[in-house]
């Protein structure tokens, strides 16, 4: 007999994701591209300040973001799915100050993987949106940069939602790999917004205005390998090992919670046999309060008064 190997998993949606809210995703990815890329296109100091572009961009990231969830939620999301939301909103926020960022150690971004995978690409966006803004507000890290972290965080947690579908262990290695390309690109586009306010201009790998792209390309290359690889390092590997070790209970977490919320079951309300008048007094709504009780539930019903049962045993 030929084993077929483990039980595919199903996939859950628990927020809907239209072909309008699509394509604004979509441009919001070109539009992201471009403000993390800004320093090869405004030089700092063209709009009368030298961190204009840093805010006008993040300023342009954050009405992306809004008009992104606006579109998400206006496709369907439903009470539970945003209870759900909610409570992996607070532990993000609860469990990031554990890290603190200390030598790259992020324990955010595992949690943002899983969730994607398991609840969709939808859910996965809102909830890197939101799990950054409340542990910002936590942690006091609201600042310039906060708009870039959530919108690098946003896709972390959508592109889990889109990877291939695998089980078993193929699944946790699948996911592991995943978190630690995740953890490199997102500290290489992170980078990119402050870049060019934290070098000696003389240095030969600080950004200089003016110069041609490739040129600006393999100043930015150097870099980043020559000094926030390591804290990009950091937060790769603790992706992984997070993944590894508690991906499996995790996910099996996920999926159960799934299952029992049915996100997006239709609700069905049963029409009552005999409808009880507004003029009814007590007595008459408990009684069809105990024959709807009794119906459901058989022990529940009255028995008859013991001379009824002689009378129907002697006949």
């Amino acid at each position: 007999m030929k084993r077929t190997g483990a039980l595919e998993q199903p996939r859950t949606t628990a927020i809907r994701v239209p072909v309008r809210a699509a394509i604004v995703i979509a441009m919001a990815a070109f539009l992201g591209v471009v403000a993390f890329f800004w320093p090869f296109f405004v030089a700092p100091g063209t709009f009368g300040s030298r961190y204009a572009p840093l805010a006008i961009f993040g300023a342009l990231l954050v009405l992306i973001l809004c008009v992104v969830i606006s579109e998400i939620a206006e496709g369907g999301i439903n009470s539970k799915a945003l209870a759900m939301l909610g409570v992996l909103s607070a532990v993000n926020a609860a469990i990031r100050p554990l890290g603190a960022g200390t030598a790259g150690i992020e324990t955010v971004f595992f949690i943002l993987v899983l969730a994607g995978r398991v609840y969709g690409p939808g859910f996965g966006f809102t909830l890197g949106c939101t799990s950054l803004f409340a542990s910002a507000l936590i942690t006091g890290g609201v600042g310039p940069w906060m708009p870039y972290q959530m919108f690098g965080c946003a896709f972390v947690s959508m592109l889990a939602g889109l990877l291939p579908r695998a089980t078993g262990r193929r699944e946790v290695l699948l996911l592991a790999v995943y978190g630690g390309l995740s953890g490199f690109l997102f500290g290489f586009l992170l980078n990119l917004s402050f870049w060019p306010f934290s070098l000696d201009p003389n240095s030969s790998i600080a950004y200089l205005p003016g110069l041609p792209f490739t040129e600006q390309w393999q100043r930015y290359v150097a870099f980043d390998l020559a000094t926030p690889l390591g804290w990009d390092t950091g937060r790769a590997v603790t992706n992984i090992v997070c993944i590894t070790l508690a991906g499996p209970a995790v996910l099996t977490v996920f999926r159960r919670a799934a299952r029992k919320a049915r996100f997006q079951a239709p609700v069905h309300f049963a029409k009552a046999d005999r409808e009880v008048s507004a003029d009814a007094g007590p007595s008459e709504r408990r009684g069809q309060d105990r024959l709807h009780l009794g119906r459901r539930f058989p022990r529940y019903r009255r028995k008859p008064p013991p001379e009824s049962r002689t009378a129907v045993e002697a006949e």
